[in-house]
């Protein structure tokens, strides 16, 4: 097995325990081919791990949707980097993100877009998913990858009346997996580059 050469840490916050298993969906994406580590970090533990997500080579976000937007722990998080902002800590690393909400959509792209405006923000670099849209034709299903149909990251969907051990639903795990190893490839390269 290759040792990993590059670290992808994931920052989220789970109200209901449906974004922490997305989160280890992408933690498991980011560890498939043994050259990244995943570092899960929940935000409620951001000032413990601010070294690490300092010297980590990727970070992705994740949060559910509430009322169109971010959390508020996960807003806090947000507002907790303006040191790591003004100093440039992130700035130059891979970013990306997911979201879940209990609908289908449930305007989940305003908390991609946030995401995507705050890694922009730090100077970050975002990756998008890079999978086409399933379940969009007569011959799609509920099992394809990126069932609803997201660029920008991952977006999932758990009913709100359903624990995490069943919501959200595989297809959306396979694509936050999907996404961990695609930011884990390219932090990868990224590294390699610099290091050139």
């Amino acid at each position: 097995m290759t040792t990993p050469v590059t670290t992808v840490a994931v920052v989220y916050h789970s109200g209901y325990g449906h974004t922490k298993v997305l989160a280890e969906a992408v933690a498991s994406g980011v560890e498939a081919d043994g050259t990244a580590k995943a570092l899960l970090v929940s935000v409620d533990a951001f000032e413990d791990h601010g070294d690490a997500l300092d010297a980590a080579d990727a970070i992705i976000f994740g949060s559910p949707t509430y009322m169109g937007s971010v959390s508020g722990p996960f807003k806090m998080f947000m507002d907790a980097t303006s040191g790591r902002w003004m100093g440039r800590k992130w700035s130059g690393k891979l970013a990306a993100g997911f979201t879940v909400s209990a609908s289908r959509s449930g305007d989940k792209m305003g908390t991609l877009v946030q995401l995507s405006v705050f890694a922009a923000q730090h100077g970050m670099i975002w990756v998008g998913l890079d999978l086409l849209p399933g379940n969009n034709s007569s011959k799609g299903s509920e099992s394809d990858l990126n069932r609803l149909g997201s660029f920008l990251g991952v977006m999932a969907q758990a009913n709100a009346d359903e624990g995490s051990d069943v919501a959200p639903p595989e297809a959306d795990r396979r694509t936050a997996a999907v996404l961990g190893q695609r930011v884990a490839g390219l932090a990868g390269r990224w590294a390699a580059a610099q290091a050139a």
